[in-house]
């Protein structure tokens, strides 16, 4: 097998669509194939063909999305999985031990609240919910000698906060913890971590990378030189924190499938450019609910309004498409997201079409009652690529008393 060209100095439209993705050998394809297969002839025992030998544990598919990915971030290894949950418990399980601690967002996506309340905190692991946009309050958090992980979300699902990734690099690394940005809405279209600090990305696949609502999937992309946390050692006797991610996603099997694989590496190739029309897209909606006066406020990163908008602007090139506003009640916000036309009404976020929910009853239902509850008036939208003046014409009607 040939050498890989090396893209390290292209640009990340270049990178997302040629990276891990080299022509077919055989046939000279330009697409990666679909390898569609669980096992592989061994040239006698051990003798295996670019080192494949079951899917579990290897797939070239997924090797031609994992070289993407890491590329893409800037990372120098990357992992799929089947869900973006599925990512982050395997991450979190390779690093965090029992009677560990890591600090959570106090706005966090649900499923991630879910999986560190209900599932690790079972296995005994303790965590602190704190303002990420804080680096002060993190730092308080933090319990010396326990801490392994800071987890952030920036910017954060569902309220849209934004937070210091260099600066709280430092407060992790000071205290001999991790820093995991979960960097599904930005995307590394637009912001990467890696560079500015952190340890590991993890992404949702299933919402902007493939960008298409029609693939379920995950990531880990991990640092250059990134070990695990306290000088621990992982299974396979390295103190490398890929080395661990990677026995772990072979050991416990939540790898994403060769045709899911195909599906996000074929959204990736036109991740630039979509998020360059879904940020074009939120900046004029964003603007008309913040004039709209049925809209109590209105939460994205590119309003001069938001607090951390300075920020934004420093560590993302664009703001993105998710934006979250508030109606002033329950029944006017579940009015609203009944009317919509060009809106779907449905959970999930990213792809092309415009996407409207209602945190507090669907995909945040499970920090009812937290302190991470969202407020009973809040809307979340996902805008699409569609033309914005039907996106417009819809809000306004449906905004409409």
């Amino acid at each position: 097998m040939s050498e890989h060209p090396d893209w390290s100095a292209a640009g990340f439209a270049t990178r997302a669509i040629h990276a891990g993705q080299d022509p077919d050998a055989a046939t000279g394809a330009v697409v990666p194939p679909i390898y569609q297969v669980s096992t592989y002839k061994q040239d006698g025992v051990g003798g295996l063909r670019g080192g494949y030998e079951y899917s579990r544990s290897g797939n070239p598919t997924r090797t031609a999305l994992e070289e993407a990915l890491a590329s893409v971030e800037l990372g120098s290894r990357a992992f799929a999985f089947s869900s973006g949950l599925a990512a982050e418990d395997t991450l979190l399980r390779a690093v965090m031990r029992p009677g560990g601690h890591l600090v959570i967002p106090d706005d966090a996506y649900g499923g991630t609240y879910r999986l560190v309340s209900k599932v690790l905190a079972a296995w005994g692991i303790d965590f602190t919910p704190v303002n990420t946009s804080d680096p002060v309050a993190v730092a308080a958090a933090i319990q010396p000698g326990r801490t392994a992980v800071v987890w952030v979300e920036t910017p954060s699902n569902p309220l849209l906060g934004v937070s210091d990734i260099p600066a709280l690099a430092e407060v992790a690394h000071a205290a001999g913890a991790l820093l995991v940005v979960d960097n599904t809405f930005a995307t590394p279209a637009l912001q990467r971590p890696l560079t500015l600090g952190a340890d590991a990305v993890v992404h949702s696949t299933t919402k902007y990378i493939g960008g298409h609502s029609d693939v379920v999937g995950g990531a880990v992309v991990t640092a250059t030189g990134a070990v695990l946390p306290g000088g621990a050692t992982g299974p396979t006797g390295s103190q490398t924190l890929a080395d661990a991610v990677g026995f772990l996603q072979n050991a416990a099997g939540a790898i994403a499938g060769p045709f899911d694989s195909w599906l996000t590496l074929r959204g990736l190739k036109t991740l630039g450019v979509r998020m360059e029309r879904h940020s074009q897209n939120a900046g004029e909606v964003a603007l008309f609910l913040e004039a709209h006066p049925h809209v109590a406020s209105v939460l994205y990163p590119g309003l001069p309004s938001h607090p951390q908008h300075a920020l934004a602007a420093r560590q993302m090139s664009a703001f993105g498409g998710m934006i979250s506003f508030r109606t002033g009640s329950l029944d006017s916000a579940l009015d609203v997201v009944s009317r919509t036309k060009f809106f779907t009404l449905a959970e999930s976020l990213g792809g092309v079409e415009s996407l409207i929910e209602h945190p507090g009853k669907m995909t945040h239902a499970s920090v009812a009652g937290s302190v991470l509850e969202v407020p009973d008036d809040l809307v979340r939208v996902s805008v699409g690529i569609e033309d914005v003046a039907d996106l417009l014409a819809d809000l306004e009607q449906a905004l409409a008393r």
